[in-house]
């Protein structure tokens, strides 16, 4: 637990941006000034930080030096295009909170938003988006997940045949966005709630980009629009069985013959011993969802479930996989 509550805290201290910005090492002292904490504070973090291998320390005359790594330097500094700095930021303001009652979900098998911020989860998303800061949040943190992550998955398979693609639950646009740049040809139209859909336009799709246009809805109720592609990212593990059918079943009938669906999501082994990450995030699910993670001999069943065929299971070897059913 305290591992990740260093990096954490050093993200939102600003120590990472500070000491790329110095273009320099610097001292204990020198960053506890900059940053309006106290020495002793700041020293105690930054060896953390060290032992973490997030930074590194010289020792001089003067004193020791600190500097960033080169994985800080790309992943924990806001200036980054691949800066993980906002879902850091989501994981300690909000997941943590919910794994600190992780033994009453168990005991209850059920999220734990009630216990965590006093307020009701039947509405899932509305607890999760309970204020605009919080969903900000989340949406930027998903998107700085698909900007290591996303072109993994979107060429596990040759998506190039598929012109018209419905990104369900699309957030934030980064996923759309890296498609367009794989699949110039295509067109992507991101559905979500139309909160949502509103921030994504004004914060984080720019308005020149003309290939992702957007559909506001409730994907559970109301209709989903007609497409030759459904990406379904990180979205079944939120479900239970039930709805992921009740919701697969709905795409089947609204995809184009010939068409899709892309499930992109962590896949457990199939006797589910690993990978680690992925028996975590499972945890997560129960914590934050009503879901949880599967093997790929799961949701292959759920696709089948639903009338798709000709299912396909990539692994990238990265965070998140790929399952395809035609």
């Amino acid at each position: 637990f305290p591992y990740p509550q260093a990096m954490f805290t050093a993200c939102e201290l600003g120590v990472f941006d500070l000491l790329l910005e110095s273009r320099e090492p610097l001292a204990s002292d020198a960053i506890a000034a900059h940053l309006g904490t106290s020495t002793i504070g700041m020293e105690r973090l930054l060896d953390a930080c060290v032992g973490l291998k997030l930074l590194a320390v010289e020792l001089t005359q003067e004193g020791a030096l600190y500097r960033n790594t080169e994985i800080s330097n790309i992943y924990l500094t806001k200036s980054s295009p691949k800066s993980q700095c906002h879902i850091m930021m989501y994981y300690s303001n909000t997941v943590y909170l919910c794994w600190h009652y992780l033994a009453d979900a168990v005991r209850e098998g059920r999220n734990q938003y009630e216990r965590a911020f006093g307020i009701s989860s039947k509405d899932l998303f509305g607890a999760m988006y309970r204020s605009e800061e919080e969903m900000l949040k989340f949406m930027a943190g998903q998107n700085s997940v698909w900007s290591i992550c996303g072109r993994d998955v979107l060429a596990a398979f040759d998506l190039s045949p598929f012109r018209q693609i419905c990104d369900l639950g699309g957030g934030g646009g980064a996923l759309a966005r890296e498609c367009v740049s794989l699949y110039p040809n295509s067109r992507v139209t991101i559905y979500d709630l139309p909160k949502v859909v509103q921030v994504a336009k004004e914060q984080f799709v720019p308005p020149e980009e003309h290939r992702i246009a957007f559909h506001e809805g409730d994907f559970f109720n109301d209709s989903v629009p007609e497409a030759e592609l459904y990406i379904l990212s990180k979205i079944l593990h939120d479900w239970d069985d039930d709805k992921c059918r009740q919701l697969l079943a709905k795409v089947h009938k609204a995809c184009k013959p010939g068409g899709g669906v892309l499930l992109v999501e962590s896949l457990l082994n199939e006797d589910k011993s690993g990978p680690l990450e992925t028996q975590l995030y499972s945890m997560n699910m129960l914590v934050q969802t009503e879901g949880k993670e599967r093997t790929a001999a799961e949701y292959s069943k759920l696709l089948e479930a639903a009338g798709f065929g000709e299912i396909q299971v990539k692994r990238t070897g990265k965070l998140y996989d790929a399952v395809l059913g035609r």
